[in-house]
């Protein structure tokens, strides 16, 4: 592992307090993070029709908690290098959870989404914080498996944002999804003030003699000369990963509408998409140790790049479309669960939230702009074939930057 002082490798082994505990508790705010992130989404229709917005205003208010995740993970990571991982953690529910409840009230569109903007600070920051103390809990042997329960955590929150959308929207109205949401993350606030444990590398740094002489180390810094390369590659890679991820969870259904399916089969698809990627991410935890991290991401990228120009010719054939579907949900997921992992072995201790906070405010990035690029080709008259083909390449520019620009882990 690259950066890592002798301390800081004694400080990995698993702590006393039961470790798995923890990760666990990072699994439930994960869970949270999906719902809350997707809780516009579930209920934007609705929020359209009591306020007559029209299409950029929806835009706006759907963009706003990924511009928020984007300026979590990017401004609030690194105070918890310095303050640490778990009031991190514990900041950002307290501010989604507010965000959330807060939202109930809305009195109009603008201040659901300056509300909106602060639920994803909170949401980016408790998402790089659960990452990074998940991966400085869990043992050397089963680190892979814990982070990429973290991804499916989070997959897990969207699909439950969804059930409760559905359960609050018809009979109750858009603004109890939210009062629903901020109360469970508030809830999961108070659990984590109880019961979640600081990281032992942290402690190990922060209590370690201060006459120790500090070693000049490349890797202390995210852009360091010798850690630039690898800092760089990791954040363009899930930021071109992300770009087509959300091209793909966003436009598909729309997509095969418009080349013949049903409104009902583009939704199968949708569903078929998220299910395989729960599978991808428990199955890069579970085989990551066994043929390496950067392997298996080189491989998902490279498979995504063949299966997204496949994707309008098998909807001509409704089993052959839900094969592919499942198939690149798996290998769209398992890439991103592989880069979760990747990132926070990447950095030392003692700048590992600003450098995992970095990589995924990248990757925000390409989440943002991914719908936006999108519709402007369409516009243009991009047809569905090229736009799934145009996708596919940013793929395989994102393989080259994982197998030239970063070391097996």
């Amino acid at each position: 592992m690259r950066g890592e002082t002798a301390l800081e490798r004694l400080s990995s082994t698993p702590s006393t307090t039961s470790p798995w505990w923890v990760i666990g508790l990072c699994m439930l705010f994960n869970v949270i993070d999906g719902l809350d992130v997707m809780a516009m989404a579930f209920t934007a229709s609705r929020v359209a029709a009591e306020w007559m917005l029209n299409g950029a205003q929806l835009g706006l208010l759907l963009s706003a908690s990924l511009v928020g995740m984007a300026l979590g993970s990017l401004l609030a990571a690194p105070r918890a290098d310095r303050f640490g991982r778990r009031p991190l953690l514990l900041a950002g529910l307290l501010l989604s959870g507010l965000g959330m409840l807060l939202s109930f009230w809305s009195p109009d569109h603008h201040v659901l989404m300056f509300l909106r903007l602060l639920t994803g600070i909170g949401t980016g920051a408790v998402l790089v914080g659960a990452n990074v103390l998940t991966f400085e809990h869990a043992s050397p042997q089963r680190r892979n498996l814990a982070i990429a329960l973290q991804s499916l955590a989070f997959a897990m929150g969207a699909s439950l944002g969804g059930v409760l959308a559905h359960l609050l929207n018809d009979f109750a109205g858009w603004r109890f999804v939210f009062l629903g949401g901020g109360c469970i993350t508030l809830a999961a606030a108070l659990a984590g003030v109880f019961w979640l444990r600081e990281s032992p590398s942290f402690l190990a740094l922060k209590h370690r003699a201060p006459v120790a002489p500090a070693s000049p180390d490349n890797a202390s810094r995210p852009f360091a000369p010798g850690q630039r390369q690898q800092t760089t590659s990791l954040a363009l890679a899930l930021f071109l990963l992300m770009f087509c991820f959300y091209f793909v969870m966003s436009w598909t259904p729309t997509l095969l509408v418009h080349n013949g399916f049903t409104d009902r089969q583009g939704a199968q698809v949708g569903m078929l998409l998220a299910f395989g990627g729960m599978l991808g991410a428990l199955l890069l935890g579970l085989a990551a140790n066994r043929f390496g991290c950067r392997r298996l991401l080189s491989g998902f990228l490279l498979l995504n790049a063949a299966l997204l120009p496949l994707m309008v010719p098998a909807s001509h054939v409704p089993g052959l479309a839900a094969l592919v579907a499942v198939t690149l949900g798996l290998m769209l997921n398992g890439a991103v669960a592989a880069l979760y992992v990747l990132a926070p072995q990447a950095f030392c201790t003692s700048v590992r939230t600003t450098g995992v906070g970095v990589v995924l405010a990248m990757g925000r990035l390409g989440a943002i702009i991914s719908p936006v690029v999108a519709g402007f080709l369409l516009d243009a008259r991009w047809t569905a074939q090229e736009l799934f083909t145009f996708f596919a390449g940013s793929q395989l520019l994102a393989a080259l930057l994982i197998w030239r620009g970063t070391r097996e882990q």
